[in-house]
């Protein structure tokens, strides 16, 4: 076999053929855009995923938030112990049973909503897309998740 046969015989290991690094790189991208609007908060990316879940839901079980956020319990414990020495969550244990640890927003957690605001508008100016663009990627995203999260 020659070599040119060879390459186009594992054309599909090539880079740019992957879609899973523009979808890492991407992501890396963006996260690293967050960045200097978290270091405002106080908050990593992955505290601040929390905290969007935290102002929506304001008590929830670990259990509940690792499922919406797909962290486990080795990524979560360390974060959230991180957000409760912040004063943005309060960690208890359930009272109807002792195994459900639950996750409770704070006054302090709360206020800190109004500064995260302007957040996403930051991060959307950063993109250049077009509000149909930006529509259609979070589409094909999310189906592209439940696709995979069904498998």
């Amino acid at each position: 076999m020659s070599k040119k046969n060879k390459a186009e015989e594992y054309e599909q290991l090539k880079l740019k053929n992957q879609i899973c690094f523009p979808l890492y790189a991407c992501s890396k991208e963006v996260i690293r855009h967050y960045k200097p609007f978290l270091d405002e908060l106080n908050l990593t990316y992955t505290q601040y995923i929390t905290m969007l879940v935290m102002w929506e839901e304001e008590e929830m079980s670990v259990k509940e938030l690792g499922s919406r956020l797909c962290l486990d319990s080795g990524t979560l414990t360390p974060l959230l112990k991180s957000l409760e020495g912040k004063g943005f969550i309060k960690r208890t244990r359930s009272a109807a049973d002792e195994r459900v640890l639950l996750l409770t927003l704070t006054e302090e957690g709360a206020s800190l909503k109004e500064k995260a605001a302007t957040v996403p508008s930051k991060i959307a100016a950063c993109t250049n897309l077009s509000s149909e663009e930006a529509a259609m990627l979070y589409k094909l995203l999310y189906k592209l998740l439940g696709q995979l999260e069904d498998t």
